[in-house]
């Protein structure tokens, strides 16, 4: 049997048959998987990819993201090899490709993760599966009367320096979805560095603080109030906003907590 299916930069992999030794060095796809119930075919993940915990807790480890540990990848043999554009850095990517077929997402918008998520089930043999998390996902959201907040919010993803969240996306995707207005108005912004000048000319009414790639805490959400007198803030789970896999299966119903 020939696995095939198309990357999001447009390249068709063709695999002989489906894989059976699968490294993934993104948390989202790699939790994706999981949900396709492969697990004895991962054999390698990232020290980020957290979920599910059996895997981070057993699964044999390749590095960081933006680090990947080529030999520990090339030592596990594996016949295909998950990556992301934006997750991933282009030499590391390049380097993979050297050792196995290398399927590379780029997502966008919330189309392009239900898109992912058919094609990564094409690749590796679990269309049906693949199909009914995708539109669960959407039944999901369709399900939610998302009322506009009218909120000008601006997501933050670092500190020191701010970072935000812009409108070329996927997090820009889902938080429409969410109700919320972006305050960053650059349309082919995706995420750029703010001053505390910057944040206070803007003057959102509301400071999302994500949870990652910066794991804002408590002590920093106070001192974000203290700096930006006048601006709600508030903690929300950057998994939800920013996984583009199974994880969204959970996001619908915390974004109608977030109204509440």
């Amino acid at each position: 049997m020939t696995s095939s299916s198309q990357d999001q930069i447009g390249k068709t992999l063709l695999l002989s048959a489906p894989p059976k030794r699968i490294v993934s060095v993104v948390p989202s796809q790699t939790e994706l998987l999981s949900e396709l119930g492969l697990d004895e075919e991962v054999v390698g993940i990232t020290k980020f990819c957290v979920h599910p915990e059996a895997w981070f807790r057993n699964k044999a480890r390749v590095g960081g993201t933006k680090s990947i540990n080529i030999k520990a990848v090339r030592d596990l043999a594996p016949d295909l090899i998950i990556a992301n554009m934006e997750e991933n850095t282009k030499k590391d990517i390049e380097a993979l490709q050297a050792i196995a077929p290398v399927w590379t997402s780029d997502i966008r918008n919330i189309e392009g993760a239900l898109e992912m998520i058919l094609a990564i089930g094409a690749l590796v043999n679990r269309n049906e599966r693949a199909a009914e998390i995708a539109n669960e996902i959407i039944t999901r959201f369709e399900a939610i009367d998302m009322k506009q907040h009218h909120e000008r919010i601006l997501y933050l993803i670092w500190k020191d320096p701010y970072m935000a969240a812009g409108r070329n996306t996927f997090i820009q995707s889902m938080l429409d979805a969410a109700g919320y207005i972006n305050a960053i108005e650059d349309p082919e912004s995706r995420y750029p560095e703010l001053s505390v000048e910057d944040i206070q000319k803007i003057h959102p009414e509301k400071l999302l603080l994500s949870s990652e790639p910066f794991p804002f805490k408590r002590k920093h959400t106070e001192e974000v109030r203290e700096t930006f007198p006048g601006i709600e803030v508030q903690e929300v789970d950057g998994e939800l906003f920013s996984w583009y896999g199974s994880r969204m299966l959970k996001s619908a119903s915390y974004f109608k907590d977030l109204q509440s």
